[in-house]
């Protein structure tokens, strides 16, 4: 039978079911990927199962996120990680080292092999013909504890590249392009495989600048073939003997068929405050901008920032605009530094952070109130930025440095300048001594924790009888930023749900947590794709801390959805669309929850308006089974005692 490179991937760690669309299917890691912001949560969960030791061929470790040590908390949970992951023979990097998924990629991605990463952006590796899925804090701890992981054999879209990319249209606005015409849920349910002719003319970090904000359409994951770049590629990285080549067979059969003339693109941007409201640059062209952000996980390549340094040249950036850049690894710092192109971006004026997350996450460099922000970052919800009223624009790495010289909003082609050509180096620096190797003695670690820690809470089966008020109604494409924020004055608690639920829906409503525990729990309501975005598996914990039973909406995200099950808060959805409509916030609900059964539809009661509601879960009856329980985790523990 012929294959696609999906099918291929899937196959060779398939460990339960078949592949058939829309059947459930569990998938066993080749590797694991971590980092200290969902680590925390990773690692508690890890010994609350009572595991001292992955269970997994690979497993590494990165202190990329949470890098404003402002106190003590960040400090004390790199300690912890670097305790734990050192006693449980996980590998770990240094803090500085570089972000997860650029650092990863190449050190560490195989052609071939199965990633779980417990970070959303972990599908960056499908650049390098990797199977490579974001999961939840719980699913990466149960996954580094070599048992399945769970999912829906998606469907799988064959995205075609003919052609070239002109002078100045780097691959951002390959992905731009991609989310234009299927959105941020267009992806949902589905595998984005790449072919043709054009995907032979880009590298690997090109690659994966693609597959990283793939993501971003809601889909499963991206992947690319395995080819001789990718050889070129892992030569370069002293590796080149984990090579092995991968492509589809001739014939194998898709879902659907996406076609992409990389001939026709031009420079792309998303406007705020979604990151598939993308319009050409011209339509925007000439707007004010307060602050530019280059770099990032998704364009924080040696190849992009030789060309911010090209089209910067060394001129000063305009006096109204504060411009800063996140490399993405160490490497390519030592790269850029050895070609001249830190010193050009050095002396234009830009600050130079060091290779972490940071401004993405919004953990530092916040934009100035109703700021307009221009980033080459894979994210630009409300909020997220760190400062609520700014305007985030995404952007590619030249569209944001021709706007930091000019102060408006700029197509580079316009800067009439000599297109630069990139060679990739034959051999990169040899930075392997960033990472930590685990303990050849972890019997003597003692592990430190620091009193920000704290356990996990416990969470209660579900009732035989839901019943309670709608605390917050919102719309569609709510993200987990918005139930949970993102930015340096969360993050350092994000693992201490009594603590953090405090700022639960503060994008929002600053009343909601408040309510809510006054209430004693009670509903959420939602419209389509709600939990778009990120791993942040504190989506689905604070609320049920918080005493939320259910979230009922239109249709749920892939990773939230799966967030929710591992903690047991319960997804409906409504029949009919309609009847959202029919429920407002402060309404009184009632179900019966006793036998949760597949494929039935449940009678929701609105007490307050005395009607009936029918609504059904998406899941299937091992997850029902597992909320009904509590979530996942109360089934994990249960089978440790």
């Amino acid at each position: 039978m012929k294959q696609t490179i999906t099918e291929k991937l899937i196959a060779a760690s398939l460990a339960e079911g078949e592949m058939i669309r829309g059947q459930r299917i569990g998938i066993l890691a080749d590797q694991t990927l971590s980092h200290d912001l969902n680590g925390v949560m990773s690692y508690q969960a890890f010994e609350a199962m009572g595991l001292d030791k992955v269970k997994v061929d690979l497993a590494v470790h990165y202190i990329d996120h949470n890098m404003i040590q402002a106190d003590y908390k960040n400090s004390d949970d790199h300690r912890y990680l670097q305790d734990i992951t050192a006693k449980a023979g996980v590998i770990c990097s240094r803090p500085g080292s570089g972000i997860c998924h650029q650092l990863h990629l190449e050190h560490w991605a195989r052609p071939g092999k199965t990633l779980i990463g417990g970070d959303s952006h972990t599908v960056a590796a499908g650049g390098i013909g990797m199977l490579s899925i974001g999961v939840g804090g719980f699913d990466g701890a149960v996954a580094m504890a070599g048992e399945p992981f769970y999912l829906t054999m998606p469907k799988i879209v064959n995205v075609q590249l003919i052609g070239k990319l002109p002078p100045f249209v780097s691959a951002k606005n390959i992905i731009l392009e991609l989310l234009r015409r299927i959105s941020v849920h267009g992806g949902v349910g589905k595998i984005l495989e790449y072919s043709g002719l054009g995907v032979e003319t880009l590298n690997v970090a090109e690659r994966s600048t693609v597959t990283n904000m793939g993501q971003e359409t809601g889909a499963t994951t991206s992947v690319f073939p395995s080819d001789e770049n990718t050889r070129k590629w892992m030569r370069a990285y002293h590796r080149e003997e984990q090579w092995v080549p991968l492509a589809a067979d001739e014939g194998a059969v898709y879902d659907e068929t996406i076609v992409i003339d990389l001939t026709k693109l031009e420079p792309l941007i998303a406007i705020p405050h979604q990151p598939d409201k993308v319009v050409s640059v011209r339509e925007v062209s000439g707007t004010k901008v307060d602050q530019v952000m280059m770099g990032s996980c998704t364009n924080g390549s040696l190849q992009d920032i030789l060309s911010v340094a090209h089209i910067l040249g060394g001129n000063p950036i305009h006096r109204d605009v504060d411009t800063g850049l996140y490399p993405a690894t160490r490497t390519v710092i030592r790269e850029s530094i050895a070609r001249g192109a830190h010193d050009k971006i050095l002396a234009s004026g830009v600050r130079i952070f060091e290779p972490v997350c940071g401004g993405c996450n919004g953990c530092g460099f916040a934009p100035q109130t109703n700021g307009v922000s221009l980033r080459t970052t894979p994210r630009n919800f409300l909020g997220r930025s760190g400062t609520a009223s700014a305007q985030v624009y995404l952007v590619s790495p030249e569209v944001a440095a021709a706007s930091a010289l000019t102060g408006v909003i700029t197509d580079p082609r316009d800067l009439n300048l000599p297109p630069l050509t990139y060679e990739m180096p034959e051999v990169f620096a040899d930075d392997r001594d960033m990472f930590q190797l685990p303990s050849a003695e972890p019997e003597k670690i003692t592990i430190r924790r620091g009193p920000n820690s704290k356990p996990i809470p416990e969470m209660p089966s579900l009732p035989d009888v839901t019943s309670g008020e709608v605390l917050v109604k919102v719309g569609d494409d709510i993200t987990t930023d918005h139930i949970v924020p993102a930015g340096a004055n969360y993050t350092p608690i994000r693992s201490n749900i009594p603590e953090f639920s405090k700022h639960a829906f503060k994008v929002v409503d600053e009343t909601f947590a408040e309510r809510a525990q006054k209430a004693g729990g009670g509903f959420i309501v939602g419209g389509s794709n709600y939990g778009q975005g990120s791993s942040r598996e504190q989506a689905a914990m604070v609320p049920r801390y918080l005493g939320v039973k259910a979230v009922i909406a239109k249709s749920f995200a892939r990773l939230h959805l799966a967030n929710m099950v591992n903690w047991g808060l319960f997804p409906l959805m409504f029949i009919d669309a309609k009847d959202y409509d029919k429920i407002g916030q402060g309404d009184y609900l009632a179900m019966d929850t006793d036998r949760l059964k597949e494929g039935e539809n449940l009678i929701l009661r609105n007490e307050t308006k005395k009607m009936d509601i029918i609504v059904a879960s998406p899941l299937c009856q091992a997850d029902l089974d597992a909320v009904k329980a509590g979530g996942r985790i109360n089934q994990v523990k249960d089978r440790q005692r």
